[in-house]
């Protein structure tokens, strides 16, 4: 019966899961930090219509989402990552049904109820 001494040495540990780098951790906190600050500043400065911070907060937030699994959660197109793309994809949509499902609900009970 021979050993494999390879198995644990492709960056990959037991059942698939990818481990990043020291750079890529401090990438993605500095990428974090500045999808912070840039809401955080368009908020603080108050000189932004509300449309336009509104959508500074929208996208950042949006950017940070993939910054997070990418850089921490290390969620790529591998063949080890598919099912955990697949299941974060699934959770998007029925998150997103949700809450289209309930704003709808309360959007068509406030009518209703002010008449």
């Amino acid at each position: 019966m021979a050993h494999d001494n390879h198995a644990h040495h492709d960056g990959h540990g037991v059942g698939g899961e990818s481990h990043g780098s020291v750079k890529s951790y401090l990438v993605g906190f500095l990428l974090a930090a500045v999808l912070t600050i840039i809401p955080f500043w368009a908020v603080m400065k108050g000189g932004l219509p509300t449309f336009t911070t509104g959508v500074i907060i929208i996208v950042a937030a949006i950017l940070q989402i993939f910054v997070h699994l990418i850089f921490f959660l290390h969620l790529d197109r591998s063949s080890a990552q598919r099912w955990n793309v697949s299941a974060a994809a699934f959770t998007v949509v029925v998150i997103g049904i949700i809450v289209a499902g309930t704003l709808w609900v309360m959007h068509n009970m406030n009518v209703h109820m002010m008449h």
